[in-house]
């Protein structure tokens, strides 16, 4: 797994301390943002104690290996410590005892932290689970909108033939939201400076490339990297035969959504798409075979990565049954936002 060492590995793989801690004394969660606290976690802490030493502790996830890895190493920190020294953990520690996390995966320490301390503070004050946002998150709801000066001149320019709107939809928000990052826009969407060029011409040819700069300051930091095994796992989706020009089109499509995948928050809104069900429906369009795997409509982005952790052989959930997980809606749509995903 790209980005993984072993350090990180090994970390990711114990699981001494993961599931529920049923009649835990504290529980602290962490969401991926203020809108979303106490409704779809990151991490979740639970832990017993004695005399107001930790006895048991447990975590649990929905996010990717160096989160956990970033968890397991917090939660055997704790063990056997007073409340008071636990409160004192704090990120760089435990980025340090992963031998540190890539630049971009920073934040995964800072959840795990966030969440054991929230739980610290639940056992503090009997036992009512307390939950957090990490300080500066934003709202993930849409990042463009149709008055987005880079969306409005792209779908106003003049439609080619053989296009269809909601293709034209689909790559608009894409170069509308990497012309917001500070970095360059090819690399912000995983790909290649020909492969943006070959969307220009199919998709916007009266459009310069340059005339969507939003003077956004740049700078020399690559974006998130690119998990390698869950671009594989999309590849492995592209339609066999088939127009050639589909086919470009699957082909950039399965590198996107590993590029913004890499991206904190939901996958939909990394992508500057307008709701949820616009990635369902170009995901249908281009990878169909994709859209029928996900045959129990687990949102997008766990269904990825859950595809990358069994060919990998690890264990990124807590029940071996989704229907019997008392989680289940963190992973999957209910049946009023089936196309939700």
């Amino acid at each position: 797994m790209t980005g993984y060492t072993e350090k990180i590995r090994q970390w990711a793989m114990d699981n001494r301390h993961t599931g529920p801690l049923p009649e835990a004394d504290g529980t602290g969660e962490v969401g991926l943002d203020s809108a979303e606290v106490g409704t779809r976690l990151a991490v979740r802490f639970a832990l017993k104690t004695r005399l107001d030493r930790v006895t048991e502790i447990r975590f649990q996830v929905f996010g990717c290996g160096f989160t956990i890895a970033a968890c397991a190493a917090a939660a055997d920190m704790s063990m056997g410590d007073t409340l008071e020294d636990v409160k004192r953990i704090k990120a760089r520690q435990v980025d340090e005892a992963l031998d540190g996390l890539p630049t971009e995966r920073s934040y995964c320490a800072e959840l795990a932290v966030e969440a054991l301390h929230a739980a610290v503070e639940s056992a503090r004050h009997g036992r009512r689970p307390v939950r957090t946002s990490l300080p500066g998150e934003t709202n993930h709801g849409a990042r463009v909108t149709a008055e987005d000066p880079v969306y409005a001149i792209l779908v106003n320019s003049p439609q080619p033939e053989h296009v269809t709107c909601e293709d034209r939809h689909l790559f608009a928000c894409l170069l509308a939201v990497a012309a917001r990052e500070p970095h360059d826009t090819a690399r912000a969407l995983g790909l290649e400076d020909d492969d943006m060029a070959v969307i220009m011409r199919r998709f916007f040819p009266a459009v310069d490339l340059d005339d969507l700069t939003l003077h956004t300051a740049r700078n020399e930091n690559p974006p998130p990297e690119i998990n390698e095994d869950v671009l594989d796992v999309l590849f492995s989706h592209i339609p066999a035969g088939g127009d050639a020009r589909d086919l470009f089109v699957a082909t950039f499509l399965c590198k996107i959504l590993a590029a913004r995948a890499a991206h904190p928050g939901h996958l939909w809104v990394a992508m500057g798409l307008f709701e949820r069900p616009q990635l369902t429906a170009a995901i249908q369009r281009h990878l169909p075979s994709l859209a029928e795997a996900n045959n129990q409509n687990m949102r997008w982005k766990r269904y990825l990565f859950k595809q990358v952790c069994d060919l990998n052989g690890g264990v990124m959930c807590k029940s071996p049954n989704c229907g019997e997980c008392s989680d289940y809606a963190l992973c999957f749509a209910d049946d009023a936002q089936q196309s939700m995903r």
